[in-house]
């Protein structure tokens, strides 16, 4: 039996409040926490491929560049990385370049960086099996720099 109130004091359940008409507070979930030295490896691709916009510039001999579109590879999807290039005179070249199908780091993901690099290098072709057709590429072009890889070394 619970002690009585005394007189002029009010308890909890006598200060007009109907606790049973609350609604119940859902417990909040756990706090996840990650080793801080784990990353994703989507976020990797993503940051070093930003990261490499002044080497595409110096490869294009260009003054700037800008990597406006990063989405790195999948399972489902190819790697894609949409690059602007300011050249000296104001002129801008927005190019779109595709990469390997993957799901896992692989070599040839590692390298997408560098093929952009050497093609940028090499004078970017505007005509070969390599570029193929994409809705989303200004243009509606994009450099496919893994077939483009393939032909440049059969050739050379």
């Amino acid at each position: 039996m619970r002690p009585p109130v005394p007189f002029g004091v009010r308890g909890a359940e006598n200060s007009g409040v109907d606790t049973a008409l609350r609604p119940a507070v859902p417990p909040l979930p756990a706090l996840v926490r990650h080793p801080e030295n784990r990353t994703d490896a989507a976020q990797e691709f993503v940051t070093r491929m930003r990261a490499a916009a002044p080497d595409f510039a110096a490869a294009a001999d260009a003054e700037t560049a800008v990597v406006r579109e990063v989405v790195p590879p999948a399972r489902h999807r190819r790697s894609r990385c949409r690059v602007v290039l300011r050249f000296a005179g104001g002129t801008e070249d927005d190019v779109t370049f595709l990469g390997p199908v993957s799901r896992t780091s692989s070599s040839a993901e590692r390298a997408f960086d560098l093929q952009i690099q050497t093609w940028l290098a090499n004078g970017r072709g505007s005509e070969g099996d390599w570029l193929v057709p994409d809705d989303e590429a200004p243009g509606g072009v994009a450099v496919d720099v893994s077939a483009w890889s393939s032909v440049a070394r059969t050739a050379g």
